[in-house]
């Protein structure tokens, strides 16, 4: 068979991985394949539950605007059915009270929004409508253990039942599978073992790591008219703090720091520490808040990305998708997003008439899906102290980038010509050319910093 990924040749498409991206990718590939396969090693709750298989699932997790986009594409309507089980919509900056570089952000008329409802919920609404489709079967309690084919071309994956009595191999034959298995896939030796080549790993960790607790807001709590804290941490101030909704009068909280100096797991540990924060606004918080669940810790937050897109010995029919392919420090919120528009890059690579759809540019469709998050992630943590990795070396154009941007960040804080634009490239609505537009290039290089809060910008509520 050819290598071609498009309904011409694919009739049997296998998913590793029934996580969002797993299962988007599902969605698209349908449109394509006869049947599609999806296979998942968490048994899969019924109902809006967390399961193992997402480790950073009972951690803050926020749907940004250039994820609501792409999942409306995808799924019509979708984000109206979101907010229909009340998933929180918060509008940056007028429903957030910011801290960063140590200004407080004017609360201007929101120009982006996000979601802030809880991971397993907007997962299952995913995955109620991707698996409506008859043509998508998911095996869950199933582990991928390799791949079967040669260095040329796989052929399909190699399966087994988890738990006891799941030590027996089947195959699942396949004419396309796609690696949608998360930061930790295997998919190095599952190539390694057919005689293909892994892709070249970039990576950058700056250490960070942060612990979450879910928050019930008490009488206790100062009504005010913010929906969520955001103390954000850099390269001066390590220390990080947010508090957003998750609806029903929950609240998450997650607190940030970096190697060395880790937000601690239990109770007393972790309101101690929020005192660390530059301001006692979240700190105070949460003296009048009350507990609803222990804390959470999670420590693998470094940035990964694969290079499939490099030459290299490796075979046709096999992708690479989510975080598998390039996965973020958490703290900038992309990953659902990501996973969503690389999705879309799926969906329009394999529809593209022009060319056929080969496994490289497939592949590389991909990957350019997940660029500008990477600059963005990348950029910023490679300014962090103590960062490591190849991808934290700075490049000679660096210094006049990062000078630039400096400035575009100091002047967003309270200047709608400029925020507007560095909040849509933020939330990956715009590219990051837009903060070179000529109003913005004018406003960061020749007016002057615009007077923010002293204090914290809160009006006490009713």
């Amino acid at each position: 068979m050819a290598d071609d990924l498009g309904h011409r040749g694919t009739r049997h498409a296998v998913v590793i991985g029934g996580s969002l991206a797993g299962l988007l990718a599902a969605r698209v590939l349908a449109e394509h394949a006869e049947r599609v396969t999806v296979v998942e090693r968490d048994r899969l709750p019924e109902g809006p539950d967390a399961r193992p298989g997402v480790p950073q699932g009972r951690h803050l997790h926020v749907l940004i605007a250039g994820g609501q986009q792409a999942l409306d594409e995808l799924l019509p309507g979708f984000t109206d059915e979101l907010r229909g089980l009340g998933a929180p919509r918060v509008g940056m900056p007028t429903d957030m009270v910011q801290w960063q570089s140590g200004q407080w952000f004017t609360r201007l008329p929101a120009s982006a929004h996000f979601y802030s409802g809880p991971r397993p919920q907007l997962e299952w609404l995913v995955r109620q409508r991707v698996l409506a489709d008859p043509r998508v079967e998911l095996v869950d309690g199933t582990e991928t253990v390799g791949l079967t084919g040669t260095a040329a071309r796989v052929t399909g994956v190699r399966v087994r039942e988890r738990g006891a009595g799941g030590r027996e191999e089947r195959v699942l034959a396949a004419d396309l599978v796609v690696d949608a298995s998360g930061r930790s896939t295997k998919a190095a030796d599952w190539l390694a073992a057919i005689g293909a080549e892994a892709p070249h790993e970039e990576t950058l960790d700056t250490g960070l790591a942060y612990s979450s607790r879910v928050y019930r807001a008490t009488d206790a709590v100062p009504a005010t008219d913010a929906l969520g804290y955001y103390v954000v941490p850099g390269p001066q101030q390590p220390y990080g703090g947010v508090i957003v909704p998750l609806g029903d009068g929950h609240h998450i909280v997650t607190l940030s720091g970096l190697r060395g100096d880790e937000p601690p797991t239990d109770e007393g540990g972790f309101e101690e520490y929020a005192k660390r924060l530059p301001h006692p606004v979240v700190s105070e918080w949460l003296a009048g808040a009350e507990p609803a669940g222990p804390v959470h810790g999670f420590r693998r937050t470094a940035n990964i990305r694969r290079r499939y897109d490099r030459p290299g010995r490796r075979p046709a029919g096999f992708l690479a998708t989510g975080d598998a392919l390039c996965a973020f420090n958490p703290i900038y919120g992309q990953g659902m997003a990501v996973a969503a528009l690389g999705a879309l890059a799926l969906r329009r690579a394999l529809s593209d008439t022009r060319r056929v759809p080969t496994t490289r540019r497939v592949q590389r469709a991909l990957l350019d899906a997940s660029a500008q998050a990477w600059d963005i992630s990348a950029g910023a943590d490679k300014k962090m102290p103590g960062a490591t990795g190849d991808a934290a070396r700075s490049k000679p154009a660096d210094r006049v980038t990062g000078w630039y941007l400096a400035r575009v960040q100091e002047r967003a804080a309270g200047d709608a010509v400029v925020g507007v634009p560095f909040r849509a490239a933020l939330t990956l609505t715009a590219p990051l050319t837009s903060l070179f537009a000529p109003a913005v290039v004018r406003a960061a290089l020749f007016s002057p910093v615009p007077a923010t809060p002293a204090e914290p910008p809160l009006r006490l509520g009713d």
